[in-house]
Order: C-alpha cells, then sequence, then structure tokens
C-alpha cells in the first residue's frame, strides 16, 4: 500500500469497521507524517463525537536499515499514541518496547519461520503471515503452510495477508488458524485509494499470471505488475540486466527515469477476480455480509 493509501482510506475503514492502516513513508516527510495522524484522528474523535463507533487505526513502521525517518517517525507514533503499529523489513525489541509503554500493540510481518521466531522474541503482540501471492514484499509460502507451520508452536494472534479479497476467504482463513486477515491489493481499487487511475484500471485488467515475484526492484522480493514493467521497456526475463537501482529503487528507460511503486506498480495474485472499484465504505459492508453468511 505504499504511496497507495490514505488519510480518506484509513478513515473511511475504520469508519466501517476493519482496522485501517498505511505506512509512514507514504508522507514524503515526518511533518507531512504528523499532518496524516491528525487528520485521522480529528476525523475519528468527530465521528465518534456523533455517535458511532469506528475501529482503532494503525500505521506500519519500516524498519529497515537505512530509514532516515524511524526515529523521528516513532517519535510520532508514540506521541500520538498509535493503537496499532505494523512493523517490518526488520525487527527491534527497543521499538516494540516503546510502543508498549503508552499501551499500543506491535504487529510484525513475517515472511517464513525465522522471521517469526524473531519477532516472537522481541516481543510482538501479534504475527501477520505474509502468504505467496501477496502484493508488496510478499512471502514465498503457501498459506496452508505457513500457518500450518506457524500454528504449532505459536498460539498467539495470526493474521494472515495474501490473496484475500472477500468474506469466504476470511472465513476459511479462520477455518485454517488465523485470527484475523489483512489486505492489500483489493483496496488499491477503491475510491478513496490514490492509486493513480492507470494502476487500478491495469489491476482490473490483469489476471495472475500478470504478476511477477522478484528481487530486483527493491532487493526485497516483491510482487509487481508485468505490464507496468513492461511500460519501463523491461524485459521480464532478464530484470537482473535491466537498469534498475535497488538500492535507491530508480528506473531508467532512455531518456526517462522513473521511481519503483511510484511507476512501477504492485498488486497481489487475486488480481483476476478483480472486476469494480467501489468506496470502501461499500466495500466492507459486502466484506462483513459474505463473512457472516459462510460462517452460518
Amino acid at each position: 500500500m505504499f504511496l497507495v493509501s490514505n488519510a480518506e482510506l484509513t478513515v473511511a475503514c475504520c469508519r466501517a469497521g476493519v482496522i485501517g492502516t498505511a505506512p509512514a513513508l507514504n508522507q514524503r516527510d515526518n511533518a507531512g507524517y504528523e499532518a496524516y495522524l491528525n487528520t485521522v484522528e480529528d476525523q475519528l474523535r468527530r465521528i465518534e463525537a456523533a455517535g458511532q463507533l469506528c475501529a482503532p487505526h494503525g500505521v506500519n513502521l519500516s524498519l529497515r536499515k537505512g530509514n532516515p525517518r524511524l526515529e523521528e517517525d516513532l517519535v510520532s507514533t508514540v506521541a500520538h499514541k498509535v493503537p496499532l503499529v505494523i512493523t517490518s523489513l526488520g525487527i527491534s525489541p527497543d521499538v516494540v518496547a516503546r510502543i508498549h509503554d503508552y499501551g499500543g500493540l506491535v504487529f510484525h510481518d513475517v515472511v517464513n519461520l525465522r522471521f517469526a521466531e524473531k519477532a516472537v522474541a522481541a516481543g510482538v503482540d501479534g504475527l501477520i503471515a505474509v502468504a505467496a501471492g501477496a502484493g508488496g514484499h510478499a512471502g514465498a509460502l503457501n498459506p496452508f503452510a505457513s500457518l500450518a507451520e506457524l500454528r504449532c508452536w505459536y498460539d498467539g494472534i495470526a493474521v494472515l495477508a495474501g490473496g484475500i479479497i472477500n468474506g469466504r476467504q476470511i472465513a476459511a482463513a479462520e477455518l485454517m488458524g488465523a485470527d484475523m486477515v489483512s489486505m492489500g491489493t483489493r483496496f488499491i481499487v477503491t475510491r478513496e485509494s490514490t492509486a493513480p487511475e492507470a494502476h487500478k484500471q491495469m489491476i482490473l485488467d490483469a489476471r495472475a499470471k500478470d504478476i511477477i515475484y522478484t528481487p530486483c526492484m527493491t532487493g526485497v522480493p516483491a510482487s509487481f505488475l508485468i505490464p507496468s514493467l513492461e511500460a519501463w521497456g523491461l524485459d521480464v526475463q532478464d530484470l537482473g540486466t535491466a537498469a534498475i537501482d535497488a538500492k535507491t529503487r530508480v528506473v531508467r528507460h532512455g531518456t526517462r527515469e522513473g521511481k519503483v511503486w511510484r511507476d512501477l506498480w504492485s498488486a497481489g495474485q487475486v488480481v483476476g477476480a478483480l472486476h469494480d472499484i467501489p468506496a470502501a465504505a461499500d466495500l466492507c459492508a459486502d466484506l462483513a455480509r459474505d463473512y457472516a453468511a459462510n460462517r452460518r
């Protein structure tokens, strides 16, 4: 959801009873992140003051080495007492402790057992098992295998991510051992998301065969839309020799210079089942109805 989720989408989800989250790095600088938090908190307070209960909101903090904003974004997160913090691309017991100090919860993205064990040792409150087929920085494990292995030793909160778009799948994830699910691609194609219209249309036109899983874009395996790579002259059969700087996430084609995520777009393998661009509230209501019907 990098460069896709925004305050409007977060608030719409929370208002509909779904935990809405967004990466801190969606904002260009820490001042923008502060403004984002103020907007979300103010709007949720207004909604609840009018008598409607909202779900809590959350943020994603990238703990990758070299993130120059981590400390100041963490300070802002603590000052605002963000209810849920999703950490990824690294784990830090210090970060977990600072969030716990104000009563916040920490869920950590994991793509394999080794990362899961490190996160639990660091004291996180929940694990997000990012399975094969997810958008963005995805894992390579089948969701059945991922949850089965996790539940052999972990009895805490487990969230399943990857290829989930409807209430039937949410109910199925519960049967598999998950407590909750995390959804990204389905919310890219909502009216509130800031994804370019061309990105949304590409998702609607795509099928699973149009997704490539590669480390060449960022140095970490991630899922991307092949048509968006080809639009930049990239040969998906030979990305290893393409003019991509994974460290700066810059791609060059002739005289053009683009950025991974901004110009080379991500999505999960579930694209072939998406055919509309609903308002987030309508999507959440459909998820709830479908989930309830399948639970029955």
